[in-house]
């Protein structure tokens, strides 16, 4: 028989610690901590990173909000904050008859979503070989995994130069890639890490901005490479990164495979990763 005058204070009287009330009204809660709408398609939101949570820059986590049924919905969702970050950052486009973003969208601060803590993805550092120069191409929400990596002091430590593309239809879509560079720039620690080592490359392809074109077109045509000053890909010395649509993958598989380079993963290490979790 338990003796209630050895649980701790409070437990004898039924009652529960604020933390143990979340878990149970909902699994693996944590909470809003901010909202940012950056045009009438996509938003980023912050919340309470899990106490045993570690991820790899780059990786993703299944996170989302019960459904009707008191079931969970989840969906797969890259981390855009970087791997030391006390908060966690997402990036997600609305889909008006989305099962879970059309009400993931009009989340507010102080809510609750559920983040599984289990990360995995391929876009990681150590599915890369060694390199000197690291891009990493991005269409649409593709770039959330990168505003994670970009952020990371590790990725300056082991390339010279970090070339962040992002491809979107409107001009109003690179805003949220926009921010991240330039915040990185501004502050203190990461700016003096990063300065001279990040470009940052937006294109748009129907809303004219100063640079237009899809990004696997402004590569076969040499103009990505003119721009930048930099040679063509070379597998002894260039590694990618991809996130995007089925479309963009294949095509750039078949770009960095015509010359040379292999799709590296965790076991096996190669010169090129791409994300196929968020396409098929």
């Amino acid at each position: 028989m338990n003796d209630a005058s050895n649980l701790p204070i409070g437990r004898a009287s039924g009652l529960q610690s604020d933390a143990e009330l979340k878990a149970a009204r909902l699994p693996d809660a944590q909470t809003v901590l901010s909202v940012h709408h950056w045009n009438e398609r996509l938003f980023s939101f912050t919340t309470t990173r899990p106490l045993s949570l570690r991820f790899r820059s780059g990786e993703f986590l299944m996170i989302g909000l019960m459904d009707g049924r008191g079931k969970p919905l989840l969906r797969a969702y890259s981390i855009a904050s970087p791997s030391w970050g006390e908060e966690l950052e997402f990036y997600s486009i609305k889909v008006p008859d989305g099962p879970l973003t059309s009400r993931l969208q009009h989340i507010k601060v102080g809510e609750e979503i559920i983040i599984r803590p289990k990360p995995v993805g391929s876009l990681v550092i150590d599915a890369l070989l060694p390199g000197k120069r690291l891009y990493l191409i991005a269409t649409g929400t593709g770039v959330a995994p990168f505003a994670s990596l970009v952020r990371d002091p590790e990725v300056y430590e082991k390339f010279d130069q970090v070339i962040l593309t992002h491809t979107t239809r409107s001009a109003s879509a690179l805003h949220f890639s926009r921010h991240v560079v330039d915040s990185i720039l501004a502050d203190e620690l990461m700016g003096e890490i990063a300065g001279g080592k990040l470009w940052y490359y937006p294109t748009s392809t129907r809303e004219e901005t100063p640079k237009m074109g899809r990004i696997t077109n402004l590569i076969q045509s040499g103009e990505l490479f003119a721009d930048l000053n930099v040679p063509p890909f070379d597998p002894a010395v260039d590694r990618v990164m991809i996130c995007g649509s089925m479309g963009l993958n294949m095509d750039m598989k078949a770009i960095l495979e015509d010359v040379g380079m292999r799709e590296g993963s965790n076991s096996e290490p190669g010169e090129y990763v791409l994300e196929k979790a968020f396409v098929g």
